[in-house]
């Protein structure tokens, strides 16, 4: 059966991005919390605020609002300023969320490698929802983009190499084993993207 694709697909409603936003923080938020249970990390500027919060002993969720605070004049720059209003939204909530879900959340027995699939899964849905509402969760991905434009590196390759250094500090601050289950869950995390993010099969 031949799919019919409208040519002038409707737009998200603010109720749509409301709901989509919302999605998206809150489970972004409850993947934090899993991996600070287990002491995990990931990558990205999660990842970075992740490492200072280890480090430190400061809330994650101070930390990631933050170090993402830099990054708003490039997505302006490079996305708009609808972007980045969305955006700061969803790092808001998501930074508030880190710090409330704690108390009405715990976790008597979760396995590392179960821990790790589930981050990558939940984490994998958020961003697809903030995607999708034209919103992300800032840092990285906008410095990659915007030196993409400037210079023509590619995007992808900033983020590897970005990741690729949060990780190495991680392999000298955290346990080998933890490294690795969180290693698994970015693997996840990439894959539920790869799999999913399809602007050719998405119209909205």
């Amino acid at each position: 059966m031949t799919e019919i694709i409208a040519e002038n697909p409707a737009r998200h409603s603010v109720l749509d991005d409301a709901q989509g936003i919302g999605y998206g923080a809150l489970m972004a938020a409850l993947s934090i919390v899993i991996m600070t249970h287990l002491g995990f990390v990931t990558g990205q500027t999660a990842g970075l605020a992740l490492l200072i919060s280890y480090a430190t002993g400061w809330s994650f969720g101070a930390v990631f609002f933050a170090v993402n605070l830099p990054f708003y004049w490039l997505g302006y720059k490079r996305m708009g300023g609808l972007f980045v209003v969305k955006t700061l939204i969803s790092v808001t909530l998501l930074s508030v969320g880190t710090m409330i879900l704690p108390h009405y959340i715990s976790f008597e027995n979760l396995h590392p490698a179960l821990g790790a699939v589930l981050i990558g899964v939940i984490s994998g849905s958020a961003l697809l929802a903030l995607f999708r509402h034209g919103a992300s969760l800032g840092g990285v991905g906008i410095l990659a983009l915007y030196l993409q434009d400037k210079t023509g590196f590619r995007a992808g390759m900033t983020q590897l190499m970005f990741d690729v250094c949060i990780f190495a500090v991680a392999a000298v601050m955290l346990e080998p084993s933890v490294v690795a289950w969180s290693f698994l869950g970015a693997i996840v995390l990439n894959i539920v993207i790869a799999m999913n993010h399809r602007r050719d099969r998405y119209i909205v």
